[in-house]
Parts: structure tokens; sequence; C-alpha cells
């Protein structure tokens, strides 16, 4: 989703200028192009990008948001608290092409069904973005990114909005889950989640889903999708089965931490659990990204887990009992509410590790 699209601006300069000042012509057309997804982390869900292409004034040129500065100052933490400044480039189609090519992820193209004036107004929307302040934007993971920008941008042109999700019916943590292919960044994305992922999925975010849309929209009766095609296709990947980067990896580990019975096992276990779990309480409060927001994964990686490791460490018994039922209960509350989540089928190896131990410290006699 999030595409490095940084390239130096001087080397532009001249071709910005051209597509800037030029009148398209009525030949001139609008495509959307829907772009693969890639292994690394920025390119996971795909990329959206707008094609103006003139064949009679010789233009043709892609417009992508969702391109930001590594050099900006605090660059992590404004990332992390969500007020980190994306904005809008062009570039020629050609360099746009021969990057995915180079990256081997597929491009399809959608031609829209709009009419030359709503062309030339898009057009200069567009421009109108690129060469003035309207180029920033604070980037959303869900409600702002390449992706939402462009279906509002289409909307508006058309006056309405036409183009708009048909999956209500799933969550947004349940389209973003197929995306994630590597184990261990799928289990860390989706227990950073909170509860805003888990809402319909109401908003077009992702560029398939995206795509899809537009295919089945209509505008006065019409679709608004004159063509589909796909421009370029990735080369198959042999993908081998990765024991280290998978769930199994994961249960082995727990299992022998299980079946390893020192005392200072489970103490740096919780320990480490209620930090991550103290993680999440505060990055909620810090961060302006509202997927973050009241992360009921706590009730897993339970904050309590401190005072607990403290009392079992001081051998204090009762209090350890004492914390271990609420953290017992917490732990129930926590599988009854994941029933119907689809991440339940990555996380519950936590949960009998941590329920075992629990039970195990509670029911321990003398």
């Amino acid at each position: 989703m999030i595409k490095k699209l940084l390239f130096s601006l001087l080397a532009l300069v001249s071709f910005n200028g051209f597509s800037q000042n030029l009148s398209l012509s009525e030949q001139a057309k609008v495509i959307i192009l829907t772009c693969g997804t890639g292994p690394e982390s920025y390119a996971m869900y795909g990329h959206t990008g707008i094609r103006i292409q003139d064949k009679v004034t010789g233009l043709d040129v892609v417009y992508n948001y969702g391109a930001f500065d590594f050099s900006t100052p605090n660059f992590i933490g404004r990332f992390v608290k969500g007020d980190l400044q994306y904005f809008i480039t062009n570039e020629s189609y050609i360099d746009f092409y021969y990057n995915y090519q180079a990256e081997n992820r597929a491009i399809i193209e959608q031609e829209l069904a709009l009419t030359p004036i709503q062309i030339t107004q898009l057009f200069e929307q567009l421009n109108a973005s690129v060469y003035s302040e309207e180029r920033f934007y604070t980037y959303k993971f869900i409600d702002r990114n390449c992706t939402t920008m462009v279906v509002d941008k289409i909307n508006n042109t058309l006056g309405k909005e036409y183009i708009k999700s048909a999956t209500s019916d799933q969550s947004y943590r349940e389209l973003l889950y197929p995306y994630m292919s590597n184990f261990y960044m799928k289990l860390g994305i989706q227990i950073i989640f909170g509860t805003k992922v888990d809402e319909p999925a109401t908003r077009l975010f992702l560029p398939y889903e995206f795509e899809s849309a537009l295919s089945k929209t209509k505008v006065l009766g019409k679709p608004i999708e004159k063509s589909n095609t796909t421009l370029l296709k990735a080369q198959p990947i042999s993908f081998t089965f990765n024991w280290l980067n998978s769930i199994y990896s994961l249960i082995g580990v727990l299992l022998l931490l299980a079946l390893f019975g020192k005392k200072w096992i489970p103490i740096i276990y919780f320990t480490m659990a209620g930090l991550l779990g103290l993680f999440f309480s505060l990055v909620g409060l810090y961060s302006l990204h509202e997927e973050l927001l009241w992360n009921y994964n706590i009730l897993l990686f339970n904050p309590l887990f401190l005072i607990y490791t403290w009392f079992y460490w001081k051998e204090n018994k009762s209090k350890t009992i004492l914390l271990g039922k609420i953290l017992l209960g917490c732990l129930a509350l926590y599988l009854v509410y994941m029933l119907n989540k689809i991440h339940l089928g990555i996380v519950w190896p936590f949960i009998l590790l941590n329920g075992y131990w629990l039970l195990k410290n509670v029911l321990k006699k003398d």
C-alpha cells in the first residue's frame, strides 16, 4: 500500500511543468491502475494510481498518493503517532510501468467512462494537488491512503459517492488478513490492532477491493468501467514452506517453555507479556491512528502480569493467587470475545500457555 515513490524532483521539473500547463484533447482517458502486492511491508497490500493518457498531445502520466520522506525529523515517532505527512507525486507512465516490472508486481488498468469535461476537471484537480499545499495529507491506514484518496477524487468528479464498498458484511480485519503471508508480521499486526478494524468494512481502502468495486459500479445506470485489462502479469514465484515462519514454530517454542519447569521462565514470559500490554495501552493514548485504540488484546498480554510476576518472584502466595484469579478472569473474557474473530487462529497458543501457567499457580498446593 505505502509505495516508495520518492524520485528526484529536479529530474522531473520539465515533465511536471509540461503536464501542468497542458490542455487535454477530446481523446484523453482516465485509467485506474491497480498494482499487485509485494513481499515488502509497504507493498503487501498493493497500490492504486491514476493514469491520464492523451495520445493526441502525447501526455501519459501517473499520479500516485502515498509517498513520504524518510528524512522527516523524528520519522518513526511521527509515523507511530499518526501525523506523518504523505504527498502526491506524478511520473511518466513508462517509468511507472518499468518500476513495477522490476519489482515483479502486476498492473491492472481500468479505463473509466468519464466525459471530456470530467476528465479535464480531474486532471486540473490532480495538478492542483501536486503543485500546491494540497499535495500533503496526513496518512491514515484505513481512512486516508493511496486508494481512498483516489476513490474520493473520482467520486468528487462524478459529483456523488457512486463508488463505495460492497463488502460491509466483512470487517476490515477480515479483508486484511489474507494479505499477510509472513506469519510473525501477521501476528504482530493483528495483536496491535484494536476494535476499529473489527467494524464492517464500509470504506474502500484496499487496491484490489477498489478494482472490484469499479467493475460493479454504475453511474446513471451505465457501467463506469469501459475496459479492464491486465497490462503486466507478475511472474510466478515458488514458495517453500518455512517452519520457522509459521504457527508451528510458535507452538514449538511455547510448548518447550511450558515443559521446561524452571521458575524464571514464566517470570520472564509474563514480564514480557505485561510490557507488551503496557505498550498497547500507552500507544493507544499517544497515537492518532484510530486502528490502535481500544485494543482488547491487553486482556491476553495483560499489564497486570508485571505485578503478578513481582509477587510470584517474591513468593507471596496469597497475592499471587488473587492476581492469578483476576488474570484468569480476563483471559476467559478474552477467549469469549475472540470466538468470532479471525485472528483467534493465531493467538490461541498464547491463550493456552497463559491459562496453563495461571491455573497451575492458582491451584498449586503447599
